[in-house]
């Protein structure tokens, strides 16, 4: 069958509609969950490199897609940069600018790559559609999760926590979701001319619905109650020196308005370093933990050395300890770039911000989990909950070496740099998704929102107002069992992913 390539002179006309399909894909994130629109906003871009006759203006309109869908999903890094950094307004768009043009390139790269394979294998639009195209999906933000120490904040497999597809995250986690996805667009993209590919797209949802029947994990131990605060501080009052006083007693008395078994801190709660703490504070709640029994998960930077310290998590436990030494301490160890860590050559950079703290010392690769009676809690600090495969890791390590495994996580928040936008509920629905991948309990303190408890099957069981002081306090059933995407991590994407080329290659030259 004939396809009528697109002419040259159209390009200066697809590159603005293709990043702002791009733009309204966000939509299909949270807070909006229209997730049918990262289906068909994928297959339009499909569309458009299955009928492109250049490999350059191909490359061109998936980087003008990818811009679209980076820089309407996380404008809100301009109010960090701005607002709280300081950065004048045109540097802090620029640099929202540039980091959008530098994400899209994954989109460029694999639409210019996928079109590159179609004429060097002389392959069908068909084929390019249901396999080299989904492939390269999968495997670009695979590297988008990982390469210059990744950022794989809104890949497409996080529009599908409240869809069908939510079911295949146990098996092969988001990106595996995403590269899925990517086969459903292309079925769409090969529609009307064809039925079978509708069969095809249908299939998968249904299948991903029977999976999301299955218990993966099983409930261990007894549930044990919980506090997670939201203190609420103004982020520009957070690190202000006159205000310090009031926020150790803010947290002071939130600690120890009630007991419970787990009572959890948002991220630098303590906005200071245990070092420059007066005794009082945590003698005072150490007695707290001992008289009521109560683990307190608190945040705060932790010293450690000459200009070392930590974006910690130290465990405050009814069995005696001292912040000085604690009986449980989570070190984050995936850094964000320019906020808690300096990538080469930018210095000058982070010093045109003043970012208080920004330069922590990484933890360990894999932690043991905080014991709360019967229960282990496995802490991860606000941008470290975008990363799956580390958290998995970090479960199957412990179940390989015999050591206790968490039976629900605990991330610890401060999206306040971020002020009142969908960062909140974005970074809600990543916490969701790790739910999923691991079949365990998310519990979530928070700054300013979103504080939750989110349960297994990655429903929010329970949440807090963004925005607003006050304590979520709930009961949690933990729960033990490895999921496929523990024990395998991202290498069934990987395997498919090969798998997918090769038989693509192999189809086209027995054609």
């Amino acid at each position: 069958m004939h396809v009528r390539q697109i002419p040259f002179p159209r390009l200066s006309l697809l590159l603005p509609l293709a990043a702002l399909i791009g733009a309204v894909n966000v939509f299909a994130f949270a807070p909006y969950g229209l997730w049918p629109l990262q289906l068909l906003t994928l297959a339009l871009l499909i569309i458009c490199v299955n009928r492109i006759d250049s490999v350059k203006k191909a490359a061109l309109l998936g980087w003008a897609y990818g811009f679209g869908w980076v820089a309407h999903g996380v404008y809100w890094i301009y109010i960090s940069l701005h607002d709280y950094g300081g950065l004048p307004g045109w540097l802090a768009a620029l640099a929202v600018t540039l980091l959008a043009l530098a994400i899209g390139l994954y989109t460029a790269l694999l639409s210019g790559l996928a079109l590159w394979l179609k004429q060097c294998w002389t392959a069908s639009p068909r084929l390019l559609a249901l396999a080299i195209f989904p492939a390269l999906w999968g495997l670009a933000e695979w590297l988008r999760g990982w390469l210059f120490t990744g950022f794989p904040w809104l890949i497409s497999g996080y529009a599908h926590t409240g869809s069908p597809l939510a079911g295949f995250a146990p098996l092969v986690g988001v990106i595996g979701i995403g590269g899925i996805s990517a086969l459903i667009a292309g079925c769409l993209a090969l529609l009307p001319q064809r039925r079978l590919p509708a069969i095809v797209a249908f299939l998968i949802l249904i299948t991903g619905f029977g999976l999301s029947r299955i218990d993966w994990t099983t409930p261990s131990g007894q549930p044990i109650s919980v506090r997670l605060l939201q203190g609420n501080v103004p982020q520009e009052e957070k690190f202000d020196n006159a205000k310090i006083d009031n926020i150790l007693r803010l947290y002071a008395d939130m600690i120890r308005a009630a007991p419970a078994d787990l009572i959890a801190t948002p991220e630098t709660a303590i906005p200071i370093l245990q070092t420059q703490l007066l005794p009082e504070f945590p003698a005072a709640l150490i007695t707290f933990s001992q008289q009521t029994g109560s683990h307190i998960a608190l945040g705060i930077p932790y010293a450690y050395g000459l200009n070392r310290y930590a974006n910690s998590v130290i465990g405050i436990t009814p069995q005696g300890n001292s912040t000085s030494h604690p009986g449980f301490r989570y070190d984050k160890q995936h850094l964000v770039p320019f906020g808690e860590f300096v990538p080469f050559g930018f210095r000058w950079f982070v010093d045109m911000m003043h970012i208080p703290l920004g330069d922590f010392t990484r933890g360990a690769r894999v932690k043991s989990p905080f014991a709360v009676k019967d229960q282990w809690v496995l802490p991860n600090i606000c941008y470290e909950d975008l990363f799956g495969e580390e958290i998995a890791r970090q479960l199957a390590a412990t179940t390989t070496s015999g050591a206790p495994t968490a039976t629900m996580l605990l991330n610890m928040s401060n999206i306040a740099w971020f002020g009142n936008t969908i960062a909140i509920k974005q970074h809600l629905q990543i916490s969701q998704m790790r739910s999923l991948e691991t079949g365990r309990p998310m519990l979530r303190a928070t700054n300013t929102g979103a504080t939750a408890v989110i349960d297994p099957h990655g429903n929010v069981s329970a949440e807090l107002p963004p925005y607003r002081r006050d304590t979520l306090a709930t009961t949690v059933q933990g729960y033990s069992g490895s999921t496929p995407y523990i024990l395998f991590g991202n290498r069934l994407l990987l395997a498919a992913t090969l798998l997918m080329l090769i038989g693509s290659w192999w189809w086209s030259w027995r054609r």
